[in-house]
């Protein structure tokens, strides 16, 4: 999504391509030249995928509509929408045992993309006999308040509900319907999601304790807001995963900008850009090739996975590696800008069936939801730092969001609004003292990872941590090329949930004997 600055996004995220037509689109774009926010896997997707392509899923479940008030925190006679939502009963063992429920918490982005690529969901649940509930956000996929997308998005008062908390609302409004229509007002809810939705099932946990028993939050940055973590903190562990690859291919990466930018300067520079870089149209300005670029590093740092995947584009198992080791290839003599292609290929080209890129964001001129979100609420500060980063240096600018929000959306953001209604600030005291059953996972190869707890909190409030893992890996479908160590953390993740059943449990039958 073509936005203000923001540390998203894609949570998510975001997405899975099964076909490439001869063109391909690039992943969003920053409309300020001056460099590209991150984002979350789903603002990928957003832009190059179809949710009629997951309709050949391996896992089954059945799509049902559940009628949401549009507004959860006012008595106002506003319009209801539809909201979407998948479930499986399965392997549900029902009310009379007290079945779980596993609930997904939708991200900004189709629904399906989520249930097909959060596999881990699917593998537990037959152990655990639970039922499994996928539902949309409201804003994204066909979830659209006031008809459809056009409608929604078409200005600042139809697009006021989109906010997390109202997302959290359905969310909970559904689980309390869905129990009651089922009669299965007893039995527990686990929470999960990952990215953006991570962080929803972290703070739905905290904010409706009487609705879910525990939440698995994996690459969730519930701290990546204000002052809390650094602002370069997400550029910096893209840099480190390029540097840890190859200190040759990091300093040609940094080196690259300048190139660049001399080059968009010249006389036909931006023809020869074009064509070193094979772009269908010529290059508007070089800053559009940085951007192109710098959204790619990103991505390849959150998708960095220990094995082959077509999670956003297809890709090898340890993909910086791959890009890192061709741009360290390149001949003597090659020029920075060919072997900086040669890279940037693994992520946009690897199966060398394109022809040529194509760079636009949005042509059909559809305003973004989370570019709405991130121009309200979700304020999450980035920057490049000059000594420790590969991307070209830059510090955060709220005045350029702020007047970029009141140019697109004609709203002003709330950069502290977040940390106000979820906290934030002083996490480990508050957490430590009023929450409980939370699982933060992450992988220190996500560029995410830095904004989320990465120690454990206390007994109930986990961190699970490993060195090698990128974006919510831990929610992939399992493989037979899954390391020892994401096994390990897929296993203590499914005993925590085992013993937040099992207290559960256990109350409820001290309740009765009493």
């Amino acid at each position: 999504m073509a936005s203000v600055t923001k540390l998203t996004l894609c949570l998510v995220f975001f997405f899975l391509v099964l076909s490439f037509p001869l063109t391909l689109s690039s992943p969003p774009l920053h409309l300020r030249a001056s460099r590209n926010a991150p984002r979350f896997f789903s603002d990928f997707y957003r832009t190059t995928n179809n949710s009629k392509q997951f309709t050949a899923s391996r896992y089954r479940y059945e799509t049902r509509y559940f009628e949401q008030n549009l507004d959860h925190f006012s008595f106002s006679d506003l319009p209801t929408f539809r909201q979407r939502y998948l479930i499986n009963t399965e392997h549900w063992v029902g009310p009379g045992r007290l079945g779980p429920i596993f609930f997904y918490c939708g991200n900004e982005g189709d629904i399906e993309w989520f249930a097909v690529n959060t596999g881990f969901v699917w593998e537990i649940a037959p152990r655990f006999g639970a039922m499994i509930v996928f539902p949309e956000h409201r804003y994204y996929g066909e979830s659209m308040p006031y008809g459809s997308r056009e409608e929604a998005y078409k200005n600042v008062t139809t697009l006021a509900h989109l906010t997390s908390e109202q997302a959290l609302a359905d969310y909970a409004v559904l689980i309390t319907e869905l129990k009651r229509n089922l009669s299965a007002q007893a039995c527990p809810v686990v929470l999960f999601g990952g990215s953006y939705g991570g962080m929803l099932a972290a703070w739905m946990r905290l904010k409706y304790p009487h609705i879910a028993i525990g939440a698995l939050a994996s690459s969730a940055p519930v701290l990546q807001f204000e002052d809390i973590v650094p602002p370069e903190t997400f550029y910096d562990i893209v840099s480190n995963d390029f540097r840890r690859e190859s200190v040759d291919c990091f300093n040609t990466i940094k080196e690259s900008w300048n190139v660049i930018a001399s080059e968009g300067e010249k006389n036909d520079g931006l023809l020869h850009l074009t064509s070193t870089f094979r772009f269908c149209k010529k290059l508007e300005t070089a800053d559009d090739l940085s951007n192109w670029l710098s959204s790619a590093y990103s991505y390849l740092a959150m998708g960095n996975y220990p094995y082959p995947s077509d999670f956003l584009m297809p890709m090898p198992g340890n993909p910086i590696k791959e890009v890192c080791r061709r741009i360290d290839s390149c001949p003597d003599g090659t020029g920075i800008l060919q072997c900086i292609f040669e890279g940037v290929s693994v992520y946009y080209n690897y199966t060398g069936t394109v022809d040529c890129f194509n760079l636009d964001d949005d042509p059909h001129g559809m305003t973004s939801g989370w570019d709405w979100q991130a121009c309200t609420e979700m304020i999450m500060p980035d920057a490049s730092s000059k000594n420790t980063s590969m991307f070209p240096a830059y510090d955060y600018n709220y005045t350029s969001d702020e007047e970029w929000c009141l140019e697109k959306f004609h709203v002003k953001p709330r950069p502290t609004w977040i940390t106000t209604e979820f906290g934030g600030h002083g996490f480990k005291k508050v957490l430590k003292t009023f929450g409980s059953n939370i699982i933060f996972s992450n992988g220190l190869l996500d560029p995410w990872s830095g904004g989320s707890v990465l120690e454990d909190i206390s007994d109930t409030i986990v961190a699970l941590v490993t060195e090698k893992g990128a974006h919510h890996l831990d929610l992939r479908p399992a493989t037979a090329e899954d390391p020892d160590w994401l096994v390990e953390q897929r296993t203590a993740e499914v005993e925590l949930i085992k013993v937040w059943l099992e207290e559960y449990y256990e109350k409820r039958v001290a309740t009765f004997d009493m």
